[in-house]
C-alpha cells in the first residue's frame, strides 16, 4: 500500500450492510502502520466545490484508478484505518491529483477561520 493508491475497504452502508468500497490513500501515518484515506463515490451530487475532486473517464489518470465510472473523491469522507482493512489496491490517480488533494486539505485545515 502506498500513497495515491485506489484501495478497497469495508464499509458500512445506510442500511447497514458492509460492502467493500474504494477509497483513495492520501497519507501513511506516523505509527503501526494506519493510513489516513479519503472516501470514493459515485454520487456526484455530494461534491463540494473546490474541496472534492471529480475523477472523469477523460482523465489522464482514470484507466490507471481502477474505477469503473466518473467518481467523486471526497475530501471530506476521511478516515484512518489500519492496514489489514485495506483489501487491495484496484489502481492509483497520478501524483498530481495526489499532491492536489493533500493541499487542498492542508489550506482547508491551515485556514484562519472555519
Amino acid at each position: 500500500m502506498k500513497q495515491a493508491d485506489i484501495v478497497l475497504t469495508p464499509i458500512p452502508q445506510t442500511d447497514g450492510k458492509v460492502k467493500n468500497r474504494p477509497v483513495a490513500v492520501l497519507r501513511k501515518m506516523p505509527s503501526h502502520g494506519d493510513f489516513l484515506v479519503c472516501g470514493i463515490s459515485t454520487q456526484l451530487h455530494h461534491r463540494i466545490p473546490a474541496f472534492d475532486e471529480i475523477i472523469s473517464p477523460e482523465a489522464p489518470d482514470f484507466e490507471a484508478s481502477g474505477l469503473l465510472s466518473e467518481s467523486l473523491i471526497r475530501l471530506g469522507f476521511l478516515a484512518v484505518l489500519p492496514r489489514k482493512r485495506l483489501r487491495g489496491s484496484i489502481g492509483s490517480i497520478s501524483s498530481d491529483r495526489h499532491e492536489r488533494l493533500l493541499k487542498t486539505l492542508s489550506d482547508y485545515l491551515s485556514a484562519q477561520s472555519v
